[in-house]
């Protein structure tokens, strides 16, 4: 899928579906699913590497991840979700050079066909433009971004009128950048109904209301595997406790079936 059927789907009021992944039985599962984008997050950071947020993440690792996910698709490329890629921190904030070389490096050995990056400062803008004329897709991404979480903190954002004004500037000037769409995290429902109106790009909203063109979710957040849910994130199944209570029916099953120490332990090569 090209970045361009994203906007046809806006167009023709089809709401798009984005889920995460992050190795080969996660794509799997979110391609079998029929999700029309699959995500490798930085969140990634958090989900699969423990760390306690998403800025130790390296471009090396998302590199890793995203051909861990592209291996996991079993369909044919014309029939594959669209791969976007997460531009780790410091993989773009340190100048358009910098930018392209590692952008380059995700679309160049993986299956991704763009990639994401946070923010709208006059920095941040050069370096989508630079990208857009390499041939590069970009999706933007605002309101809560996690790679400012030492100046943002993880709360909602854009709760007072200027901070209103702000998401709705910058979304505008991330389209006249060259972004084939925007996610809009954790910011009240009613600027993001307002910017799906007014954008020609489709608004990808997460803990951002109903009414925008699609969402996009953490999989571990809708399968309740994390062990801290986002507020606006609502698990599906109790995916944890369903995992651990059947590895524990599991290590039940095998002590009950140990053999005892005066059973005949003596095996042929038969049984190796």
């Amino acid at each position: 899928m090209l970045t361009t059927e994203l906007v046809r789907f806006k167009e023709l009021g089809k709401q798009i579906t984005v889920l995460t992944a992050w190795d080969a039985i996660s794509s799997s599962i979110v391609e079998a699913s029929g999700a029309d984008v699959v995500l490798v997050g930085d969140s990634l950071g958090m989900v699969v590497l423990g760390h306690t947020t998403t800025l130790p993440v390296t471009l090396d690792q998302m590199l890793h991840h995203t051909q861990a996910v592209c291996r996991g698709f079993s369909k044919p490329p014309s029939k594959q979700p669209l791969v976007i890629c997460d531009l780790p921190f410091l993989s773009y904030q340190c100048g358009e050079d910098k930018a392209v070389e590692a952008a380059g490096t995700l679309l160049k050995n993986s299956c991704a066909s763009a990639v994401k990056l946070e923010g709208a400062e006059p920095e941040t803008v050069l370096v989508i433009k630079r990208l857009v004329r390499m041939g590069i897709p970009v999706m933007g991404h605002l309101g809560l971004t996690p790679q400012s979480v030492h100046q943002l903190g993880y709360k909602a954002q854009a709760r007072d009128k200027s901070g209103q004004d702000k998401i709705i500037k910058d979304s505008k000037m991330l389209q006249e950048s060259g972004c084939f769409a925007i996610v809009l995290e954790h910011i009240p429902g009613e600027i993001a109904s307002k910017l799906k109106k007014s954008l020609t790009i489709p608004v990808i909203g997460i803990g951002a209301g109903k009414d925008c063109d699609g969402q996009v979710r953490v999989t571990a957040d809708i399968l309740g595997l994390s062990s801290d849910q986002p507020p606006f994130a609502k698990p599906f199944l109790p995916g944890r406790e369903l995992c651990i209570n059947a590895l524990k029916k599991w290590i039940e099953s095998t002590n009950l079936n140990q053999e005892s120490p005066t059973t005949n332990t003596s095996q042929s090569k038969s049984d190796y």
